[in-house]
């Protein structure tokens, strides 16, 4: 059992999170081993999340709402939760990311966050070690969300062919992304075009960049580098944006080549064929 501490719950959202989950096991005559048979977990792990030493995820949260009769509290809870393991700089693009209708994105190296499978995402994130890494994960698995509503943004993703060929984590790491990739043929508001290397130099050398537009709110580019994220509505910066991604765009393989040139890469590198509906098979 991990030994009690106490918490201010007004500290962060995870430590709110872990004095809550605490109160509502206690009034409920649950202790930590208890409740963590119910939910099909250790009761080390209740433990840890009510003292703030690990992050819960959606579906441990789902898991206690039903076992303490909660009605959703910690489900609402955990979304504030994941939010806040997110870089202090990342969260405000987050949000408006959240709010946006259209995203537009140019990746030179990597997936972009929204479509990354959870072992890319852990095996980009972990580059630099595994501290807080489940946090960091679930934070951006929990950002694709969006991509579920009802009325999700449409996305459209520009990718340099390089990303198809860095392999991050492993090659079967690379086959399940790549394979996700091309399931999204199967949603109507995601489409992913591939700038192949024979494109040559492209108007996206400088690195990659969001463009988020809005129904109510003024239209936002983003740019990162090393250090922090820089987002802005500053009507030049907008223009240029805009005027790169349409070169892009242009410069790309279509929606359907695009597609074959991903089933290329994942047979030839990572040594499964795609089926007829876009999943690997062996």
């Amino acid at each position: 059992m991990v030994n009690i501490r106490d918490l201010d719950p007004s500290a962060s959202p995870l430590d709110y999170y872990g004095s809550e989950l605490r109160r509502l096991r206690e009034a409920a005559g649950l202790k930590q081993g208890q409740l963590g048979s119910i939910v099909f977990c250790t009761g080390s792990l209740i433990g840890q999340i009510e003292t703030a030493r690990k992050v819960p995820t959606r579906d441990f949260s789902e898991r206690i709402d039903a076992a303490l009769g909660t009605g959703g509290v910690f489900t609402r809870l955990v979304g504030l939760v994941l939010r806040s393991q997110l870089p202090t700089w990342f969260q405000p693009y987050a949000e408006m990311e959240a709010k946006a209708a259209y995203i537009s994105s140019f990746q030179a190296q990597l997936v972009d966050g929204l479509l990354q499978t959870p072992a890319y995402a852990r095996a980009v994130l972990g580059v630099r070690g595994d501290e807080g890494l489940d946090g960091k994960v679930a934070a951006r698995i929990e950002r694709q969300r969006i991509l579920d509503r009802e009325h999700p943004p449409l996305m459209w993703v520009v990718m340099s062919e390089a990303v198809l060929h860095q392999e991050i984590g492993g090659g079967e790491v690379m086959r399940e992304q790549l394979a996700h990739l091309l399931d999204l043929r199967r949603r109507e508001w995601a489409k992913v075009q591939i700038l192949p290397f024979e494109a040559g130099a492209h108007a996206g050398v400088m690195g990659s960049f969001n463009l988020l537009r809005f129904d109510d709110d003024p239209d936002l580019v983003y740019t990162e580098d090393f250090v922090q994220g820089y987002m802005t509505a500053n009507p030049q910066a907008l223009r240029e944006g805009s005027l790169r991604y349409d070169h892009l765009q242009a410069a790309a393989l279509s929606v359907e080549e695009s597609a074959a040139r991903i089933a290329g890469v994942m047979e030839e590198r990572y040594g499964h064929q795609p089926g007829p509906d876009g999943r690997a098979v062996a």
